[in-house]
């Protein structure tokens, strides 16, 4: 990170019960240059301060807003206060947090989606353009090193020219609420429009999906035929979803994400097929990267070895051999967010070649992929074009 002191980290939303606060927590701690030292864990003031309590923290330094916790904040003497605020709350306040923060001098990291809407996407874009802070996203799938390998291989060549890419994104954990037993417990924040946005499935996972592809090819989607479905009775929002897919440079795609596939657990996958060959890889299994050709046997590439790309090698942290997964994958998110935030605080310019982290820019891209697929779906699965963002 080459700054001489850990970095401090406030956070918003993650309190008792949440668990993708404790992910975050757990992601940022891992490589021992970020410390939690302030947040609002919740819009419950007491449960707020209650999860101030189980994580140690100072109570002057547990705020009972957002709003609070980023003027107070920002009055604290440099030496002190936060450098930067990992906002892990619901979609719809996404918005309104990140620019509350970005706006008081701190840099933001964000769950996924970036917001409620593309047209807040844009204007949370333009926050970011003119405060120039560090804003990034946490689609952590691309923190895996196969992803980073996978990528240089359709950089480098060794797939020729791209033909075709299936990305698929299969949970089965909805299915049992179809037993009205357990429906009250699958009917979860997600599925009410007014806090998820106009998607539950797409929004949720296909988005992954969706980055997964961009960051892998380096294509950006340019339309989309959406076949989106509800399977549970009294759902507003959609559990599945099957869409036919666009790229730049003519290259065709596949787009399925579900949360009714019965049997499935998190089972994220990406195959691309070019002239030369082609590659797969699998989030259930994701220390390993599979290449295939027409006249060879398939060869299995793992993580840990000396003879992968310089990116790849950077995102592991264990030898050959012994396995890594999700907490070090959304590590490397937190990580390279650090190096941009230490490079602006020590006042060096940001390397030619940018940083290795989702951006406003993918949030936006994601956002779009959302209304776009959700557009079609409504429209009786018709081609529709991708806005221009």
């Amino acid at each position: 990170m080459k700054l001489n002191r850990k970095l401090r980290m406030g956070m918003i939303g993650g309190g008792r019960g949440a668990f993708i606060g404790a992910v975050h927590r757990m992601a940022a701690r891992l490589d021992g240059e970020i410390d939690l030292v302030a947040g609002c864990f919740s819009s419950d003031a007491e449960k707020s301060r209650l999860s101030g309590e189980d994580l140690f923290l100072n109570p002057a330094r547990v705020y009972a807003s957002y709003e609070e916790m980023a003027k107070k904040e920002a009055a604290l003497p440099a030496d002190q206060r936060i450098d930067f605020v990992s906002v892990v709350t619901r979609n719809n306040t996404h918005f309104a947090v990140s620019k509350a923060f970005l706006e008081a001098g701190f840099h933001v990291v964000c769950d996924k989606p970036l917001c409620f809407t593309l047209k807040e996407g844009l204007k949370l874009r333009e926050v970011v353009r003119k405060t120039g802070k560090v804003f990034a996203l946490t689609h952590n799938y691309t923190g895996y090193p196969m992803v980073k390998e996978a990528r240089d291989w359709v950089r480098t060549g060794k797939l020729g020219k791209l033909l075709k890419v299936v990305v698929e994104y299969p949970q089965g954990y909805a299915i049992t609420a179809l037993e009205a037993a357990t429906i009250s417990k699958i009917a979860n924040w997600r599925m009410d429009p007014s806090i998820s946005g106009v998607s539950n499935c797409m929004g949720d996972i296909g988005t992954h999906a969706h980055n997964l592809a961009r960051y892998v090819t380096g294509l950006e989607v340019t339309e989309i035929c959406a076949d989106l479905g509800t399977f549970i009775p009294g759902r507003l929002l959609d559990d599945d979803g099957n869409c036919l897919v666009h790229f730049t440079q003519g290259v065709k795609g596949i787009l399925y994400a579900s949360q009714i596939s019965s049997g499935e657990e998190n089972n994220l996958n990406i195959r691309v097929f070019g002239t030369k060959g082609s590659l797969q890889w699998f989030q259930e299994n994701p220390n390993e990267l599979i290449f295939k050709k027409a006249d060879a046997p398939q060869q299995v590439h793992r993580r840990g070895n000396s003879y992968h790309c310089d990116a790849a090698k950077g995102a592991m942290r264990t030898p050959f051999a012994h396995p890594e997964g999700f907490i070090e994958a959304f590590a490397n998110i937190y990580r390279g967010a650090a190096v941009a935030m230490a490079d602006q605080i020590a006042g060096r310019k940001a390397p030619k070649e940018g940083y290795d982290f989702p951006t406003v820019e993918d949030g936006i891209a994601g956002m779009a992929f959302i209304e776009a697929a959700v557009k079609s779906g409504k429209a009786g699965a018709k081609w529709v074009k991708f806005p221009k963002v």
